[in-house]
């Protein structure tokens, strides 16, 4: 009896193993079906035991709505405050297996505020079920999740119009529902948009054809999801995998360890490490503890090599013959998946595949109306927004355009301060190859210029709020320094905006532009050898840190100069704090525009009831600008 059984598990295991998988979403406005659709996808496909049929019973009864009856949709939404509200908050992620296929699932929230979670699920996903509440029609949220499946490079549509039992099953509401949104849909670059009647909480067309619309010919949604072909085309199958992880258990075994993106490998197969572009072979694949004798896209591999080359985590592996680009500039589709406004020229951490760089917005091209498509012009990006931009990197990336690699090809942006992922987005291509420029080697350089004037180069940072006393103390500070041979220079806000950033306001964005550039200059002078002083307000941690990002450690000095909000506005003598509190003048630091505090400067100075003198003896003991002369 034993051995029957561990027959008949291996031939069922053997059966699952020889199917393909699919993987799709439902997505669309809030409270359209989607939960409870899936839900009865599972039901109907025998894909819930019997403990959780138990569960499921009881739990209807205490947060179901759907009286006496089971609630499907608690079969998704298992969150405590997704199932108190009613709604879908993240994104769940079901498996269930017909004859013909395996699927995975993701149900996305409808709500404009979870957008992000809803562009995770789209981001693997072959076919997206949009569904479409069939008493409201097309709606906003529905256009954004269409634009946002087109933009994840989804080619099949399921236009899911739900809810037809409670539109009597009128065909005539079927039928211009989808006018609508085949007329909105016709530019996004769908290969396939099926429409289907559906009614989610009864099992209309859901599995089998309902004899309540015997107008719609079919498929019934099951049936079109086991035979979709969402085949990939031949130019996808060059061999790429993104090293995750460096595998090095003792002196006698080195492997490299990643997903495999794209394509197949097998020992002796010639294989370029980028960027570096030294080529070597596949030694041994390895799947887990066993050596395998090839591998293809989606498996988790280590690749021992012929060579002992130099990669990392970050670096790709790709077939000899196939390479990838390299580049430091892109035009990118970008979502803004945060509260705070996306600004120009701020740095974000952008993580591709395993490689994380430093980035930045360069250009905002255009901002996408989700409703009409329109291509309207932005200096921000605020929350859910969508837009064609131009971005620039630390370092160069290895990658490939989102439609031929959805690996190499996509992206996200973290906040450097907070650590939250704040957008998504794919490349499209480069802008520039990171080839074409390289740093031109200079003969005299940055030690060479500081010997000759016998002085340690050094950017000394004043941030604080306007009238705190940054730019009197810089300015004494600097002829102390002068008086003692330093050779200096000092950047002032208010000097530099009259020619170097006088074409900047005081939006958020220019703010952040303003610092950018003045940063930029302070590092050529301290190349220069100088000892540059700074005395801005620069309200942002985030801009700060990337000033400090251009200098080596010991050539940067943060000057916190601290002084309070009512002492600065007490020695206000042009006024500016009481014509923003009247309203006269907007984007005013420390009244409508924040300052953020410095938490570890170098040298903090609490310049209130003290001196400008005494706040300079405090400084020259807390910066190191000499060298023994």
């Amino acid at each position: 009896m034993a051995d029957l059984h561990a027959k008949n598990i291996a031939d069922f295991l053997a059966s699952q193993s020889n199917k393909s998988t699919l993987r799709f979403i439902t997505c669309g406005s809030v409270d359209d079906g989607k939960s409870t659709l899936i839900g009865r996808l599972l039901f109907e496909s025998k894909a819930i035991f019997d403990d959780q049929l138990v569960c499921l019973e009881t739990e209807s009864r205490q947060y179901g709505t759907q009286g006496e009856k089971i609630d499907l949709a608690l079969l998704l939404d298992g969150l405590q405050s997704e199932r108190e509200q009613g709604i879908t908050i993240d994104v769940a992620y079901r498996f269930f297996a017909t004859d013909k296929r395996r699927f995975i699932v993701a149900d996305t929230p409808g709500h404009e505020q979870y957008t992000r979670n809803m562009a995770t699920g789209a981001s693997t996903a072959d076919v997206a079920v949009i569904l479409i509440d069939a008493r409201k029609g097309v709606l906003t949220q529905t256009r954004r999740h269409s634009r946002i499946v087109a933009m994840m490079g989804i080619r099949h549509v399921v236009l899911a119009v739900n809810k037809m039992d409670l539109v009597g099953f009128s065909q005539d509401t079927f039928t211009t529902i989808v006018a609508d949104y085949q007329a909105f849909a016709r530019d996004l670059g769908f290969e396939s948009v099926r429409a289907m009647p559906l009614s989610g909480l009864g099992g209309e067309n859901v599995l089998q054809l309902s004899p309540q619309m015997p107008w719609y010919a079919g498929p019934s949604l099951m049936a079109y999801l086991d035979t979709v072909d969402v085949s990939r085309s031949s130019q996808r199958q060059a061999f790429r995998m993104p090293v995750q992880w460096v595998n090095r258990p003792n002196l006698d075994f080195r492997g490299f360890c990643g997903t495999l993106a794209e394509g197949r490998i097998q020992a002796g197969d010639a294989i370029r490490v980028l960027p570096s572009g030294v080529q070597t072979r596949v030694k041994q694949v390895w799947c887990g503890f066993d050596e395998a004798t090839q591998a293809e896209a989606g498996d988790a591999v280590t690749l021992t090599l012929v060579d002992e080359v130099d990669a990392s985590r970050g670096d790709l592996l790709v077939a000899v013959d196939q390479p990838v680009e390299v580049a430091e500039q892109f035009e990118a589709r970008l979502l803004w998946m945060h509260e705070h406004a996306m600004t120009l020229g701020r740095q974000y951490w952008l993580k591709l595949a395993s490689k994380e760089v430093t980035a930045t917005v360069t250009d905002i091209k255009y901002r996408v109306d989700v409703n009409t498509g329109a291509q309207l012009a932005a200096k921000s990006l605020g929350l859910n927004e969508i837009a064609c931009v131009n971005l620039s990197t630390s370092a160069p990336l290895v990658f490939e355009p989102y439609g031929i690699n959805r690996v190499l090809g996509s992206f996200i942006l973290i906040d450097k301060l907070s650590f939250e992922t704040v957008g998504a987005g794919i490349l499209d291509f480069a802008l520039r190859r990171a080839s074409n420029i390289h740093w031109q080697a200079l003969e005299v350089n940055k030690q060479a210029r500081a010997a000759q004037k016998m002085q340690r180069p050094q950017c000394i940072w004043m941030t604080g709020l306007s009238g705190s006393g940054k730019s009197t103390i810089a300015n004494l500070l600097e002829k102390r320094l002068h008086a003692q041979g330093m050779h200096t220079y000092l950047l002032d806000g208010d000097n530099v905006r009259h020619g170097l950033n006088r074409d900047l306001g005081f939006t958020e964005a220019d703010r952040v532009e303003n610092i950018r550039r003045v940063a930029e200059v302070a590092r050529l002078m301290v190349d220069a050898g100088l000892v540059v002083l700074v005395s801005f307000i620069s309200p942002f941690k985030s801009e700060r840190a990337m000033a400090r990002s251009l200098f080596e450690p010991e050539e940067f000095t943060e000057v916190f100069v601290d002084t309070p909000l009512a002492e600065c506005e007490m020695r206000d003598v042009k006024g500016l704090y009481a014509k923003a509190r009247r309203g006269e003048l907007k984007n005013f630091t420390g009244i409508d525009s924040p300052y953020e505090a410095p938490d570890t400067p170098e040298v903090h100075l609490l310049t209130q009831d003290r001196t400008a003198e005494a706040c300079v003896d405090e400084l020259m003991r807390g910066i190191k600008v000499a060298v023994e002369r």
